[in-house]
């Protein structure tokens, strides 16, 4: 494990040595890196994939980038974690982005569940460091609403929305809501739904390369 001193995050890489292009991608709550090992090495090889460990440590190996509680009104987050996270990882995406030579327009950030959750808060808030967004089974949270960029800067940004019809943890309601808000702030993204429940099916996985392909013209 590397640990980036000016975010404090620790992370794995995967990927090209001299890459071409950076996805950064995020776990979901009660995970940990390895969580999305397995998408990282589905993505062209061109790529450096770096796999970010959130700074809230739950349990062994269990990891989060803010505590949340579900109940009958939805989930309620702490929302001065989620925004310590979000600001841990821009200055990881920066620290990144310096090391390896790799501008903005060269960067992507997505994440499942939670992970999602905080690669849409760091896209539609600091939209100079990315290229695009992948929100894997998430949502974007209402806090973000006085943090968001301007709309001209939004216009610039490729956001990919995924959710399964099934999903009992994050309901499909909240992609809905997504692709809603997206819309308003002009973001371009194209959005999918599956047959699944709370899961990263090979069907999203498939859907997400294309898109990050093509995204970063590879």
């Amino acid at each position: 494990m590397n640990v980036d001193p000016r975010s404090g995050l620790a992370y794995e890489t995967l990927g090209a040595a001299r890459p071409e292009a950076l996805l950064v991608l995020l776990h979901g709550v009660g995970g940990n890196e390895a969580q999305l090992r397995g998408l990282a090495r589905q993505q062209d090889p061109r790529l450096r994939c770096v796999l970010a460990r959130a700074p809230l440590t739950f349990g062994p190996q269990s990891h989060g980038w803010f505590e949340v509680v579900f109940g009958p009104q939805g989930p309620a987050i702490n929302p001065e974690q989620a925004e310590a996270s979000r600001q841990q990882l821009a200055n990881l995406l920066e620290s990144l982005q310096r090391e390896l030579g790799i501008a903005p327009q060269r960067t992507l950030i997505a994440g499942f569940s939670q992970g999602g959750i905080m690669s849409a808060g760091l896209g539609l808030t600091r939209p100079e460091l990315v290229a695009g967004f992948g929100l894997l089974s998430g949502r974007i949270l209402p806090e973000l609403a006085p943090h968001l960029a301007c709309p001209e800067d939004l216009r610039r940004l490729s956001g990919f929305v995924s959710h399964g019809l099934q999903d009992t943890k994050l309901p499909v309601s909240w992609a809905v809501k997504a692709d809603a808000w997206l819309g308003e702030l002009g973001v371009s993204f194209e959005s999918h739904r599956y047959e699944a429940g709370h899961d990263l099916t090979p069907a999203m996985v498939e859907d997400f390369g294309t898109w990050v392909d093509r995204t970063l013209s590879l």
